[in-house]
């Protein structure tokens, strides 16, 4: 790629970014989109206030919401969404905070090391646009190299000095949050599976009851069985449709003077009907034979609820199985009906096909990298030459379109590696999505980090190689490298439109559009309302922050686009946050280990790359060097997984004990435990709140919950 195509790419993607924030800037003052843009606070009732009429201004770029962003706090964020929103910020400023520092030292110290080397610059006409301002300038066995050690160093401690500080943050967050947090009806629950069959009462229920009460004495307080509710399901999926259609002709049978009065009465009868059926399944008699070797337990106290959630409960290990329960709106109930020893092999196949669409994937990376290198692409397709006969095509065909393409097959990733992460059988919809974060930021790195590299660098320097076989060393050094202005095109893809794209949301617009203007005309509309996607922006940005590290000695000419990446995805992400993503479960910042993760992977590969870059250079003294700064990244990483990682995922027991504490100086221990229990009601017994004369049909016959005496 050359200069013209490096700077066609940079051109495009700057001015369809300021295009479309334009664009948003603009639509968000219409009330008509403001069930698009601002639909977290209607949902929450808040008044939105716009322009009561068209005016030149309406119609005039604001970027006033850049600035709202900057001026929002953590504590802002920590108290109106929560702490896993505030990672995802947080994410954000690691990148700017480390970023800005590295390009310092990049551009001041590296950059002209690079460029005045004894090779001078590079300037012959096959030689790709960053080769002057690479490591692949520098000669081979030259001192400069240990500049680049140096740097390595420093970056390497920051590095480690920024997650340290990052991680011991968030603890205290998690910490502070789980203190506040006393209202939650997990932290008094302990969901309980691989119950054995009582063969004399024919249910399960029984043995939950006798074994709490017997283990757990003095903690136990109750537990809720959970049912296959396949059948009521669809019972209620038919009632709720009948009393939608229902409520529509009841308004329409106003307005046209009592017509559809017939059909209105079959309606209702047939809901009826429908109500009568859902209130017998809900029977004791019928729930027995539905029962699932699954219950919620809840305690009389947290510090019970803790004890029983990590602990053996039984000899087999396969029996008993206790874990923390998910908060109720987390819970996924049709995966609890899975046997919990079916898990694994539902992940293997998961893995299977995840692996599979991962190398089926190498097909359009690699077509990518052949738009890419335009001059192999003309030696095996000559059609490709009239390109270069049309002026600017070539320039956007080779540094725009490459990237461009990549992008739009990304976008999909992350939707099916969620769709693969429902077949794993998580009961909590946070597990799901976390699971889907590493399996997406792990084909990101294999597929656009190593492909990229493969298909694009290392293969062609080893075709050359058997024409020179002198000239390998040098080449396979280059390889990384040569990389660099692809990866710099890829970045300003994924940040000034890809962002740009997230903040204005042309989907939603385009469906609101069809919505208003065919079937949804007259109907009042609710707010689109979509959780945050963690699953999507985790590891996307973490891929950021790998091809940053990879590349901070290499080609330090990438960072300060890195820093405009970070700045960007900070504001438009505070705004979605603020205004558009609803948050529908809470983890206390369970992201960060994994986000932690991310970086660690980074940094060890960025030590790899170099060792292997010495290496390649002749100067295996710093190769040598670099090794126990791969080892130190290890221990680092340990020594954070042995004094951070549990207490994200056990609930300590002094937290518990001390939160029990003061619920009974309150006189609120009994009304939490018993409020807990309730929470987890399932589906299948939540009371029906269809509208017709029979007010019994509203509640259900049997409660399942069962108190210890």
């Amino acid at each position: 790629m050359n200069a013209h195509s490096l700077l066609a790419s940079a051109s495009i993607n700057i001015g369809l970014a300021i295009f479309i924030l334009s664009l948003f800037s603009i639509f968000k003052k219409f009330s008509s989109n403001s069930l698009i843009y601002y639909a977290l606070p209607l949902s929450k009732q808040k008044h939105i206030s716009f322009h009561p009429s068209f005016t030149l201004s309406t119609f005039l770029p604001s970027f006033s919401w850049i600035p709202r962003a900057f001026r929002v706090t953590e504590e802002e964020i920590l108290k109106n969404s929560g702490l896993d929103a505030l990672v995802i910020i947080r994410l954000f400023k690691f990148g700017v905070k480390f970023f800005v520092v590295c390009s310092i030292f990049g551009l001041v110290i590296l950059l002209p090391v690079n460029y005045t080397s004894e090779l001078g610059p590079i300037i012959s006409e096959g030689s790709r646009s960053m080769d002057s301002f690479t490591i692949s300038n520098i000669g081979t066995g030259s001192n400069r190299l240990w500049v680049h050690f140096a740097c390595l160093c420093f970056i390497s401690f920051y590095g480690f000095y920024l997650l340290h500080k990052e991680y011991g943050e968030i603890l205290l967050r998690r910490i502070q949050y789980l203190h506040n947090a006393k209202h939650r009806p997990e932290q008094f629950t302990v969901l309980v599976r691989e119950i054995p069959y009582c063969s004399e009462h024919k249910s399960y229920s029984c043995c939950v009851d006798h074994f709490f009460s017997k283990h757990y004495p003095y903690a136990y307080q109750s537990y809720q069985m959970v049912y296959d509710g396949k059948d009521i399901e669809h019972l209620l999926n038919q009632a709720t449709s009948i009393a939608r259609k229902i409520e529509e002709l009841g308004c329409r049978s106003v307005i046209q003077k009592h017509k559809d009065v017939e059909e209105l009465r079959l309606h209702e009868e047939k809901l009826q009907g429908l109500c009568h059926k859902i209130r017998h399944i809900q029977c004791e008699s019928v729930l027995k034979r539905k029962e699932l070797p699954v219950a919620f337990v809840s305690f009389k106290s947290r510090c019970g609820a803790a004890i029983s959630s990590q602990s053996q409960q039984h000899e087999n290990p396969l029996l008993w199985t206790t874990e923390v329960a998910p908060e109720p709106r987390d819970v996924v109930w049709n995966n609890l009906a899975i046997p919990y020893h079916y898990l694994p092999l539902y992940r293997i196949g998961v893995f299977l096909a995840a692996s599979v669409f991962t190398i089926f994937f190498a097909i359009p990376v690699t077509a990518v990298q052949g738009i890419v290198r335009f001059e192999k692409l003309k030696k095996w397709f000559p059609p490709a030459m009239a390109i270069q006969f049309i002026p600017g095509v070539s320039s956007i065909v080779t540094g725009y379109l490459p990237s461009a393409i990549l992008s739009l097959f990304i976008y999909i990733v992350p939707f099916a590696m969620l769709a693969l992460g429902m077949l794993q059988g998580y009961v909590s919809r946070s597990k799901r999505e976390i699971k889907a974060c590493n399996m997406v930021f792990y084909f990101l790195v294999g597929n656009v980090f190593f492909l990229s590299l493969l298909s694009g660098s290392l293969i062609d320097q080893i075709g050359q190689s058997f024409t020179h076989p002198k000239d390998f060393p040098s080449r396979l050094a280059s390889a990384v490298s040569s990389q660099a202005d692809f990866f710099m095109t890829y970045i300003l893809t994924d940040g000034l439109s890809g962002f740009s794209l997230e903040i204005v949301q042309f989907g939603l617009l385009t469906w609101d559009f069809i919505r208003v203007h065919t079937f949804g005309r007259g109907r009042n509309k609710n707010p689109y309302l979509f959780s945050l996607p963690y699953y999507r922006v985790i590891p996307s940005v973490s891929l950021s922050i790998l091809i940053g590290m990879v590349y901070v000695v290499i080609a330090p000419l990438l960072l300060p686009f890195l820093i405009v990446y970070f700045l960007l995805g900070y504001v438009v992400y505070i705004n979605q946050i603020q205004d558009v993503y609803d948050i529908v479960y809470e983890t206390g910042g369970l992201y960060w280990p994994y986000i932690h993760h991310y970086i660690i992977v980074a940094m060890a590969l960025m030590q790899i790359t170099m060792i292997g870059l010495f290496g390649l250079k002749s100067k295996p003294s710093a190769s040598i060097s670099t090794v126990p700064l791969v080892l130190l990244t290890l221990v680092f990483n340990e020594y954070c997984k042995m004094r951070f990682l549990p207490t994200f995922f056990n609930y300590s027991i002094q937290t518990a004990v001390e939160n029990d504490k003061n619920d009974e100086m309150n006189g609120l221990t009994e009304v939490k435990s018993e409020a807990a229990i309730n929470a987890y009601l399932p589906p299948c017994l939540q009371p029906l709140r269809f509208a017709f004369n029979e007010s019994s049909s509203t509640e259900p016959l049997f409660n399942s919950s069962s108190t210890s005496p």
